[in-house]
């Protein structure tokens, strides 16, 4: 079945549910950290699923993957932090949503090769 609209992708949803899970875990770190890694944190899950729904109305293949990469890019970037925070003490585990995101990185290759097969 061809998505109709971005919801319908089976990586926007994971990704969407990410950003959900970034944003409660991030409510209990220090205040301190309210600017620095929870703004970060939550910028770039946002990040994720945003450019995938930007990246899903563009017309040429070229334009959907480049916003489908940015997206890539993103997931990278909050994978970090995650590993960041439980260095830094602020949760004990970061297995699952590491692995989560990590099926969305995956999720987004296979979406770009398709459409560039």
């Amino acid at each position: 079945m061809k998505a109709e609209k971005f919801e319908d992708l089976a990586v926007w949803q994971k990704a969407h549910g990410i950003v959900l899970i970034t944003y409660n875990i991030t409510k209990e770190f220090p205040s301190d950290e309210r600017f620095g890694l929870v703004s970060q944190m939550r910028r770039a899950g946002v990040s994720i699923a945003a450019n995938i729904a930007e990246g899903f109305k563009k017309r040429g293949m070229k334009d959907k993957c480049n916003f489908y990469n940015i997206a890539q890019g993103s997931a990278e970037e909050l994978r970090y932090y995650f590993i960041l925070v439980k260095d830094l003490g602020y949760i004990s585990d970061n297995d699952h949503i590491v692995r989560e995101i990590e099926v969305v990185g995956k999720k987004l290759s296979g979406l770009m090769k398709s459409l560039l097969s």
